[in-house]
């Protein structure tokens, strides 16, 4: 009588549950815990690896995704709350093999150092210029409060913001 592997019987866990998530555009049925972190269904089941895991307290950004246009942490969100809501990882900004014009924006201005952030901060940019398209400093600076580089990109991620937002709407005030 063959063995069950180790692994196969603890991924069979009674707690699991058959959820219905739309990510990027897709509809996508998952099994798992209701309590497992929707960024390690996104990263360990759908392959998803733009957004990262970096505090695991949803305080510093490396994990956000845009939830119903809201920037959200996913490594302390369970999987249950995120059921019937649209769900945008930093791979669902790009439209197919083009990137966003923000996406474009931050390579042209080199603002990213390290990367490790930059998903993070591309969804909180997002959401604010989906928000609003004509953000000053400070509302680049508040929008992207909740995201953390430790690289000091900062100055070259607000100038990337600013221009991404001047170049999708050039003669307005």
């Amino acid at each position: 009588m063959a063995s069950t592997p180790e692994w196969a019987t603890a991924r069979a866990l009674a707690d699991e549950e058959v959820f219905t998530l739309n990510v990027n555009g897709e509809q996508r049925r998952v099994t798992c815990s209701g309590d497992t972190p929707l960024l390690y269904l996104l990263r360990n089941d759908l392959g998803l690896k733009g957004s990262r895991f970096g505090c695991g307290l949803g305080q510093c950004g490396a994990c956000m995704v845009l939830l119903d246009g809201h920037p959200t942490p996913s490594c302390d969100l369970p999987v249950w709350s995120a059921e019937s809501m649209n769900i945008v990882t930093v791979e669902g900004l790009s439209a197919g093999d083009e990137m966003s014009p923000l996406q474009q924006v931050f390579i042209a201005e080199q603002a990213a150092q390290c990367g490790f952030c930059m998903s993070g901060i591309l969804i909180s940019a997002t959401a604010l210029l989906r928000h609003n398209p004509r953000p000053n400093e400070a509302d680049v600076c508040a929008a992207l409060d909740r995201n953390l580089c430790r690289c000091g990109a900062h100055t070259r991620v607000i100038r990337a913001v600013l221009r991404a937002a001047e170049e999708a709407c050039p003669n307005s005030v």
